[in-house]
């Protein structure tokens, strides 16, 4: 029997032994493999929806991804610079007594019409069972023949393994191979004479200035403007207005363009400057005729490189009333200290939010300076593993902003893939150089730190911390919050050392 043993419900008999022979060791699993320099998920929306173009398949996606493995192959290809294959041969008589105790244990729970209970010829049991009792077989034999293997070649598997040339019939011995994925060797001699610039995180006066600025645009209030006077910058014209799109092909029907009660800011950073020119000047009852030929990248596709003709009639004049910065405006904002205070407070969180983005650019060109130094060979499981984790952030975000089910079938998955995958290696290759530089510097992480962060993922969860736990422990999440920790502390250990 040719092939891999993952094709029943039952799944791969040489899971239980893979997962096994990895335990705790670095990149278990590629997941969240670290924060840097990996996009947000907002971010990896956006790029998802670039490059994914209409799919010509039937691809299918659910908006929750449960299950959702994005069209892998049934055997990824494996890099062959870290590919490594044991020969694994099982004797007869070992063979012989799984086929036995297998067949004991059928025997004894068959139910079948015409015999006893535990009274079924164990002919007929052979005869009607054959392939579950060979299934059972392999699930028994595999996981430990392969443990043995690769402990006895000192190999430590970060791949599923994928097995060829399996014979297995009673009376013989059982022979496979085995092919999977190891960590290469890596060197990364001369890590701490990488440099990278520390970042100026000091908070700039017109920085905070346009902050606070801001913070009253947003509590801004618009009023009527009673007074007859003409439209001046600032203002808000309200327009009843009519458009028809400039035909693409002769005898194409104009497609009409109809809006009331629009608000167009006068000069403001949005609005498109033939309307402003347009109604700079005009009043309340005044009629304008317009052409505007928007631009090839104008955010509204179905006006993107056209030309509109438009008649407005000005209904309105509003105008944007700013609050005072005084202790009424900051208690409406809950500062009940009063204005100062808020000022103190905003200028702290700015400063902290500075200071935190500049750093995390800064790690960053770090962990880009040691990816570029350090050139190995990595897994291509752990790329894919990771390329799964980016695609997942990226859909539950799409997901968030509204796409539907429907619209993620039509996504091209495979364009998908391949468009992050030079971020995936980049993300897989860097964790290895941090996993490799915690090892030589003996970086590890408290009982105590892994419990806060769980304990933050239940309350962010509203679940109890021991189902977390419980979970988390179970399916090999508590493992790769202690490594992403790790990797996390060892990052900002370099930086406070390396940034120079």
């Amino acid at each position: 029997m040719e092939g891999g043993l993952c094709g029943r419900d039952r799944g791969c008999p040489l899971s239980q032994a893979f997962n096994s022979s990895r335990e705790g060791r670095p990149l278990s699993s590629t997941e969240n493999l670290q924060d840097h320099p990996a996009e947000s998920s907002a971010e990896q929306a956006v790029e998802i929806a670039t490059a994914a173009a209409p799919a010509s398949d039937n691809h299918t996606s659910d908006a929750d991804h449960s299950g959702h493995d994005h069209a892998h192959e049934a055997h990824p290809t494996l890099n062959p610079e870290c590919t490594r294959q044991v020969d694994v041969e099982v004797p007869a008589e070992e063979v012989n007594a799984a086929f036995a105790q297998v067949t004991r244990q059928y025997r004894r729970q068959a139910r079948i019409p015409g015999f006893r209970a535990g009274k079924v010829p164990e002919s007929v049991i052979r005869r009607k069972f054959a392939d579950s009792i060979r299934q059972d077989v392999l699930e028994q034999i595999l996981p430990n023949s392969f443990r043995a293997a690769i402990e006895r070649q000192g190999l430590q598997p970060v791949s599923q393994p994928q097995v060829t040339s399996l014979h297995l019939t009673e009376g013989e011995p059982m022979k496979y191979q085995a092919a999977f994925e190891v960590l290469p060797p890596i060197d990364i001699a001369g890590y701490d004479q990488v440099r990278v610039p520390r970042p100026d995180a000091e908070l700039k006066d017109e920085e905070y200035e346009a902050e606070l600025s801001r913070l009253r645009e947003s509590h801004a209030v618009m009023e009527t403007v009673e007074e007859e006077r003409p439209l001046r910058d600032g203002d808000f014209a309200l327009i009843k207005f009519t458009g028809l799109v400039q035909a693409e092909a002769e005898g194409e029907a104009p497609k009409p363009i109809e809006g009331d009660d629009a608000p167009v800011e006068i000069g403001g950073a949005n609005t498109v400057e033939a309307f402003s020119e347009a109604l700079r000047g005009a009043s309340v009852g005044d009629k304008k005729h317009l052409d505007v030929t928007y631009a090839e990248d104008f955010q509204e596709k179905r006006l993107a490189g056209k030309t509109v003709s438009y008649d407005v009639e000005i209904k309105g004049i509003r105008k944007r009333i700013l609050p005072e910065m005084n202790d009424e405006f900051a208690k409406q904002l809950g500062e009940e200290d009063g204005i100062e205070a808020l000022r103190s407070k905003l200028r702290e969180q700015m400063t902290d939010s500075k200071r935190r983005h500049m750093e995390s650019e800064a790690k960053d060109e770090l962990l880009t300076a040691l990816v570029e130094r350090f050139q190995f060979p990595v897994p291509e499981s752990l790329v894919q593993q990771q390329v799964d984790a980016r695609l997942e952030r990226g859909l539950r975000a799409l997901a968030q902003q509204g796409m539907s089910t429907e619209q993620m079938r039509q996504l091209d998955f495979g364009r998908l893939r391949e468009a992050q995958r030079d971020s995936a290696v980049s993300e897989v290759r860097s964790s290895l150089i941090l996993d490799r530089i915690a090892e030589q510097e003996n970086i590890e992480v408290s009982d105590d730190d892994v419990t806060t962060q769980v304990q933050m993922l239940a309350y962010q969860a509203r679940e109890p911390f021991e189902t977390v736990r419980k979970r988390l422990t179970d399916d090999g999440g508590l493992a790769r919050i202690r490594e992403q920790l790790r990797r996390e502390k060892t990052l900002n250990q370099l930086f406070e050392r390396l940034a120079a």
